[in-house]
């Protein structure tokens, strides 16, 4: 079963939507071929990698700018069984690993592959292994280590085991190596790049992997390649703790609110009961939120935004680096994983050293500034005597056209809503009158408040901002695109404002809804009326038409335009999806919603332009 770990919000649970049923969770390959198959990608996609030619028993990639012979610093190998990537193979790069020796899936590398990545890259400063506390990578790492120290190279082994989940173990067992080793990667491998010798940089790495714990959480056992996903955790269920082979957790239990998960894990990791990390009250600290395959960024962006305030707020510490992503996953696990290392001035100039390593992520290094600042107020627009704008005590003759042709427009909106809406429910989505109302209904509203109607230019600002606050959807944006560009038009117009400069205020609003929202004449759009009224009302202005008499001209035209969308083809919007029989049924909403305000806007004008 394919799961996605998803996140409502802090007062809500956290829920699995299973997306699909299936018996295989890869669609290229299920077989002995997957890792080799990974690895050619891998190098194929990133120019600074290569792979040794010993495929299969022999998978390691190294950098490509190393050899044995000519490399003069410190070599840092890491490894492990395969289906945790991109560890460990996408972090080799300058600044980081040195090479990546992958196992079969879920399977430790052999003796022979680890040594091949050993002579491959170290050089006469030895090398450093680091290596996550499992059996099997402890064994065959520790035996490779030995056979070549009897070859002649230095090698040093620092195991990380930043497990938190599980009560302190007994025995040889110990904790087991998670998502915190990557964070050991990057600082040992700053270290030998800074040139320091094989012991300066294994006693870093030791230091760091003393100073960091994990903690993962999980919706969802993973899938190993050709198998059948197990069902050990049910709907509505999560383990705390599994680990990233899909070992059993601490506990499982029922899904719980994000924010009381990030909590539960800190306190956990952070136990003073357990001591597990030397952190206290007041210490800098670094944080991972790590994706176990499954979990889609957005999600684990959540997590980091709840973890950061309950670190500061309920541990007292200071968080100088969050670093959020999938770093070791376990396949198609849904899940992540906490990790939290104790800070200090070496490990976070470590940690900000340069690394072509393409799995690191980028843009984190440095202090943090504040999360959030204020958003910009946009500078206040100037009028002729430097006033607020507000709705005049007295208009003049032009201001009263404006009031009474706005009024006309949005009520000729309001009473057609209906006839609207049955015309979208056969062509879109049934609500182009609703929204058309919403808008309408603001402008009236607005307008009696604060319209500076004497400015006719401000004044289609003014109805541009009270579009944008309530109609939402493609319309809502386009009538906002036609009043802004109107009203750069008209800013530059004398007052008052000329029928011509109307006109050309007209113009530029239909060009700039053609620019922004791809359709022109023909497309069954608004501007199937626009157009038609423009060319009109322009033709008649410079045939010398008196000004009242080419407005309800163009009104015309915009009637007859919207009403033949029927017979076009849709080419934009919703209605491009309806077959052509059941478009030549009605007009296009948008367009017959244009005709309706603009014609009673022109009859406005005509009834009230030569009046006193």
């Amino acid at each position: 079963m394919a799961n996605l770990f998803f996140f409502q919000s802090s007062k809500s649970f956290m829920s699995i939507a299973f997306l699909i049923q299936k018996t295989v969770p890869f669609c290229f390959h299920c077989n002995a071929d997957v890792v080799t198959e990974f690895i050619e990608g891998l190098v194929e996609t990133y120019p600074g990698l290569q792979y040794l030619d010993g495929f299969p028993l022999v998978k390691v990639v190294i950098r490509s700018d190393v050899s044995s012979s000519t490399y003069e610093k410190v070599a840092i190998i890491s490894g492990g069984g395969s289906g945790h990537e991109p560890a460990h193979a996408g972090f080799v790069g300058e600044g980081m690993l040195t090479a990546a020796i992958c196992g079969d899936v879920f399977a430790s590398p052999t003796v022979d592959a680890i040594l091949a990545g050993i002579r491959a890259v170290t050089g006469p400063k030895g090398c450093l292994l680091i290596v996550k506390n499992y059996t099997g990578d402890r064994l065959n790492f520790g035996l490779a280590a030995e056979q070549a120290k009897s070859e002649g190279f230095e090698v040093e082994m620092v195991i990380v085991g930043d497990d938190c989940a599980l009560p302190p173990p007994r025995g040889v067992a110990g904790r087991r190596g998670l998502a915190g080793t990557i964070l050991v990667h990057k600082i040992a491998g700053a270290a030998a790049a800074a040139g320091l010798s094989l012991l300066d940089v294994a006693a870093e790495a030791k230091h760091a992997s003393e100073m960091v714990g994990t903690m993962g959480v999980a919706l969802s056992v993973c899938t190993l390649p050709g198998q059948v996903t197990p069902d050990r955790l049910g709907p509505g269920k999560m383990e705390l703790g599994l680990g990233i082979h899909g070992e059993p957790g601490a506990a499982v239990t029922d899904l719980l609110p994000v924010d009381v998960v990030v909590a539960h894990v800190l306190k956990q990791i952070l136990s003073t009961e357990t001591n597990y990390v030397p952190i206290t009250r007041g210490n800098r600290v670094i944080l991972m939120i790590n994706g176990l395959g499954a979990t889609p960024l957005m999600e684990l962006m959540i997590a980091a935004g709840k973890a950061v305030p309950i670190m500061q707020l309920d541990h007292g510490l200071a968080v100088d680096r969050v670093y959020t992503g999938s770093f070791m996953t376990s396949l198609d696990m849904a899940g992540f994983s906490i990790s939290i290392m104790k800070a200090d001035q070496k490990i976070l100039q470590r940690l900000d050293a340069p690394t072509r390593a393409p799995s690191w992520p980028v843009g984190v290094e440095g202090d943090r500034p504040p999360a959030k600042i204020p958003v910009p107020i946009p500078v206040s627009r100037p009028t002729n005597n430097e006033e607020q704008l507000s709705r005049p005590q007295q208009l003049t003759h032009q201001g009263r056209i404006l009031e009474l042709a706005i009024e006309a427009a949005v009520s000729s909106v309001i009473e057609l809503r209906d006839s609207l809406n049955e015309w979208d429910s056969r062509v879109g989505d049934g609500d182009c009158g609703s929204t058309m109302f919403k808008g309408a209904a603001a402008i009236l509203d607005d307008m009696k408040k604060y319209y500076p109607l004497n400015d006719a230019a401000e004044t289609v600002n003014e109805m541009g901002s009270s579009i944008q606050r309530v109609m939402g959807g493609t319309s809502g944006i386009l009538y906002n695109i036609f009043c802004k560009a109107a009203y750069a038009k008209l800013k530059t117009s004398s007052k008052p404002v000329t029928a011509k400069e109307w006109a050309d205020a007209l113009e530029a609003s239909i060009a700039a809804v053609s620019k922004y929202g791809g359709a022109s004449a023909g497309y069954r759009t608004i501007l199937d009326a626009l157009i038609p009224a423009c060319q009109v009302l322009q033709e008649r202005l410079n045939a010398g038409d008196d000004p009242s008499t080419a407005f309800v001209l163009s009104a015309e035209a915009a009637r007859a335009g919207a009403e033949s969308t029927k017979d076009m083809q849709a080419q934009a919007g919703r209605s491009t999806y309806v077959p052509s029989d059941i478009l030549a049924s009605v007009p296009d909403p948008g367009a017959m919603a244009a005709a309706s305000w603009y014609s009673a806007a022109a009859l406005a004008v005509k009834d009230n332009y030569n009046s006193t």
